[in-house]
């Protein structure tokens, strides 16, 4: 049986994701949030997430970036041609798979569980916001979700609430 899928994202109401490569919010406790859940992780990402992220590699995770640049294969790093090859790397390894985005890796993991019935976890942090931007999460309201955990948050720009959905 293969390993559930955990989706880590944090997004605004309007479903932003980013603007210009990259967040378009600085959320010290979602920052903290997410460095804690992926750490000692595999974590499935695209060459953009990767470069814009300096600690993918670090505190035990093992990233595994989707792109056709070979050049970033290395010890600390593996590299797949799509999300079909990335999770067939990610099963042989130790520890959960966080698909930590962009946009297209949201997009075919959410089609991929929908037509697959993989199990699916969604760690959500939803900033209660209109922001604008030019990466979106997909549309993720309409599936069977059970929401298992709740928190809320604030900062003095946000008010947010960290969600763990599963289905």
């Amino acid at each position: 049986m293969p390993k559930p899928l955990h989706l880590i994202v944090a997004c605004a109401e309007n479903r932003v994701i980013g603007r210009g490569g990259k967040l378009p919010w600085h959320i010290p406790e979602d920052t903290k949030h997410f460095h804690r859940e992926t750490a000692g992780q595999i974590v499935v990402l695209g060459r953009v997430c990767f470069e814009t992220w300096p600690r993918a590699a670090l505190d035990g995770r093992r990233p595994i970036v989707i792109t056709r640049n070979t050049a970033l294969d290395g010890e600390t790093v593996k590299i797949a041609a799509n999300l079909g090859d990335a999770l067939t790397a990610a099963e042989s390894l130790p520890g959960k798979i966080m698909i930590c985005g962009g946009e297209r890796i949201y997009t075919e993991t959410l089609a991929l569980a929908e037509a697959t019935g993989r199990a699916l976890i969604l760690d959500l942090t939803l900033i209660h916001a209109e922001v604008p931007g030019d990466t979106f999460m997909p549309e993720w309201r309409h599936l069977a979700w059970r929401e298992t955990a709740r928190r809320e948050g604030a900062d003095d720009h946000f008010r947010y609430t960290f969600l763990t959905l599963e289905r």
